[in-house]
């Protein structure tokens, strides 16, 4: 009888520990030491990141979004459909005194989704780490085996439901282009400056994500595409609430039409 109790026992501890690991959070963003734009910059080139941009969301210029990539993001990046995951991004608060990034893992989770390669995640998140000192998990999290197939709420768009901003594109126009980031398939990823009425609302929703900015556009097979924004919007601001996602209920469609004007 003991025996038997002993295997019933170890049962629902395995179960409540599988549980558990099913039920795992993923934090958005890592925390990490202030310091300046200039310091942050040169740290994150010698921790083997390359600088794509740095961008001042909706004109603020004491928000600066420093843009990088590397290697492993870029390859893990060249696949159909995958090229949004070649970039991680890092905020400098200049008012606020604050450093936020990133996390590798749960943008790859959300942007490679089959294709997630957890060496890549943990030797940038490792990169960053060194780059920015002590990173500690933000509360802007969603249950980490959800993100491949995240979306905000029942008819919402998933990461698939891309908009399809123009077919034969041939770029991003001018000045409204941040960065170009080729990748080994071809595909080109832009950051894309959009106007400040499109940016502003990180004022209503929180600055303190602003590094949902810059928008990116991907060129692919000469077609451009976009995250839908009501999909990028909800994933990058995972504790926002219908009644916060009301207020800025026509964001997503002033973006896109940004975005299209901004492919050429």
């Amino acid at each position: 009888m003991f025996k038997m109790f002993s295997k019933i026992a170890l049962a629902i501890i395995l179960f409540l520990f599988a549980s558990a690991e099913l039920n795992a959070k993923e934090s958005a963003y890592f925390s990490a030491p202030y310091a300046d734009t200039k310091t942050v910059t040169a740290k994150l080139k010698k921790a083997g990141f390359k600088v794509l941009t740095t961008y001042s969301p909706a004109k603020k210029s004491y928000l600066k979004v420093i843009v990088v990539t590397n290697k492993a993001l870029k390859s893990a990046a060249s696949k159909p459909k995958r090229g949004f995951s070649a970039i991680q991004k890092v905020l400098v608060n200049t008012k606020a005194k604050t450093v936020l990034t990133t996390n590798p893992t749960y943008w790859l989770k959300a942007f490679l989704q089959k294709d997630y390669n957890a060496n890549v995640a943990n030797s940038t998140s490792k990169a960053l780490g060194k780059a920015l000192g002590k990173l500690t998990p933000t509360k802007d999290a969603l249950d980490s085996e959800k993100l491949a197939g995240y979306h905000f709420m029942l008819g919402m768009p998933y990461y698939e439901d891309m908009l399809e901003l123009k077919k034969g594109a041939k770029g991003v126009k001018g000045k409204k282009a941040l960065f170009s980031l080729k990748l080994a398939n071809g595909s080109i990823l832009y950051g894309v400056k959009m106007s400040k009425s499109a940016e502003n609302f990180i004022s209503t929703i929180g600055e303190d994500k602003a590094l949902v900015l810059p928008y990116t556009i991907l060129i692919e097979n000469g077609n451009a595409y976009a995250l839908h924004a009501k999909y990028y919007l909800a994933i990058s601001y995972p504790l926002l609430t219908m009644g916060e996602f009301m207020k800025i209920s026509s964001i997503p469609d002033t973006i896109e039409r940004a975005l299209k004007k901004a492919v050429k």
